[in-house]
């Protein structure tokens, strides 16, 4: 895997930065952007031509918007000016990528206002690819993703690995639960986490976090305490009533995951809560008794974490917080409350992993913008992207400059 802290780019090269911002208007959290301004402002410093490309939301469900707000603080962060152009695949947009001058930087529009960006379309790739000569692959939070605006440009350029993503990777290294699991990202860095038992809490509403986090995590933890979709599957399969509660956009696979898990013999315990905290139709929340069900037309939204479970996440040396267990945004805080509580006397010993987790919950602590691709990476010892690089590198060779 090619590193571009090992090249120095030319003036007058045609790069394209494929950056993992997802960021809104809001710009809550800006750590996704502000992770790849030092490798931005090197590439511009040395008269590179950069096409930005980046995305946020998501075509499936018409949440993906311009980011023309995006240009407006990369502006002021790199103290120079980023315009936006809101193609990203079309001839215009390959037109302007040919007129940007040395040093300059544009940020083209969300690759997720095209449905083909989140199906890895490779016509869409090839489209993107347009854009520039080589490219510099950022955006950790999206490293897990066989998408076109990363895994698949590495099928049409030479690519090459941005700061950022190595360096939120080998941060990751510490956690992992086996050795040698920072080894695709070129490196690790000291330890994280003490002696004691292991804890992981898995919540929100992402398939990856069932898939990938409840699957792997329970093979390495001593503990795992689902929230979210990942707690309403569990109990569904169980054969817990669990009314309206959100099952995501996997019902399925998820379903077959936990199912897995629960017939796997060892591995971690998991917390299932005696107390669920559902919503009803009128948005008003109760405290119910999970052996009794939950009422057809409420919905789980947080829970009660067992007095059991608390004591352990004292006495854990590692903690991973992946998701905020309930519906945190809306107020429902009771279980996130109670996990930060038992960890604040060890904060270095607790990571929390993913934007959402990271901007919404109270926390000084590590911290990683990656969700998925954390959860991948800790589990797997790679991710998507860095395989894609490996491939890259090994199919293109030493790149020889004209």
């Amino acid at each position: 895997m090619r590193l571009l802290a090992d090249r120095t780019p030319a003036p007058g090269e045609r790069w394209i930065y494929s950056a993992g911002f997802n960021a809104g208007p809001a710009l809550a959290d800006t750590g996704r952007i502000d992770v790849e301004l030092a490798d931005l402002a090197r590439l511009s410093d040395a008269g590179a031509r950069t096409a930005l490309l980046s995305h946020q939301g998501s075509a499936k469900d018409g949440s993906a918007r311009h980011l023309d707000y995006l240009a407006d603080y990369l502006s002021r962060r790199l103290g120079r000016p980023v315009r936006y152009l809101p193609e990203n695949s079309t001839a215009r947009a390959r037109a302007w990528a040919r007129e940007l001058g040395p040093g300059e930087i544009a940020l083209f529009g969300n690759t997720r206002l095209d449905p083909g960006e989140e199906r890895g379309d490779p016509e869409l790739a090839r489209a993107l690819a347009g854009l520039g000569d080589r490219v510099a692959i950022g955006g950790f939070s999206k490293a897990h993703r066989r998408h076109a605006s990363n895994t698949g440009l590495l099928d049409h350029l030479p690519g090459w690995a941005a700061a950022g993503l190595v360096g939120e990777a080998r941060a990751l290294d510490p956690w992992a639960a086996g050795a040698g699991a920072g080894d695709s990202a070129g490196g690790g860095a000291g330890g994280g986490g003490g002696d004691g038992p292991s804890v992981a809490v898995l919540g929100g509403v992402k398939p990856e976090k069932t898939l990938i986090g409840l699957r792997g995590l329970t093979r390495t933890h001593h503990l795992v305490i689902p929230g979210g979709v990942v707690l309403n599957t569990l109990l569904a399969v169980t054969g817990h009533r669990i009314g309206r509660s959100e099952l995501g956009s996997d019902p399925e696979g998820c379903a077959r995951v936990a199912r897995e898990v629960l017939a796997r013999t060892g591995g971690a315990g998991i917390h299932l809560p005696r107390v669920v905290v559902a919503a009803g139709p009128d948005g008003t929340v109760r405290h119910l008794p999970l052996d009794r069900g939950v009422p057809d037309d409420h919905a789980i939204v947080d829970f009660e974490v067992q007095p059991g479970a608390i004591e352990l996440l004292r006495r854990a040396g590692r903690v991973l917080v992946a998701g905020t267990p309930g519906r945190h945004a809306e107020g429902n805080r009771y279980a996130a409350a109670a996990v930060l509580a038992a960890r604040a006397h060890a904060p270095g010993g607790t990571l929390l992993l993913g934007g959402d987790t990271v901007a919404e919950l109270p926390w000084d602590g590590p911290r990683s913008t990656g969700g998925g691709s954390a959860l991948q990476y800790l589990v797997e010892g790679t991710c998507a992207v860095f395989e894609a690089l490996a491939a890259n590198a090994a199919r293109t060779g030493p790149e020889h400059r004209p």
